[in-house]
């Protein structure tokens, strides 16, 4: 297991994910999706393509 240090931590976790996606929804209007990586360096990513049904959606932000 890698270890990661506590800013990186915080960076990746799902609330700053969250915050994200609302962020890039209001200047681009466009939804977002919070999608669960299993990455440990990046455990979530924020997209606005619709995830494949194997991919781990967590949030959308319509």
């Amino acid at each position: 297991m890698v270890q990661l240090s506590p800013l990186r931590s915080r960076l990746c976790d799902f609330d700053h994910a969250y915050s994200l996606a609302i962020r890039i929804r209001e200047a681009t209007g466009r939804h977002q999706f919070v999608l669960r990586t299993g990455d440990p360096i990046q455990p979530f990513r924020v997209t606005e393509t619709r995830p494949a049904k194997d991919e781990g959606l967590v949030l959308h932000v319509a």
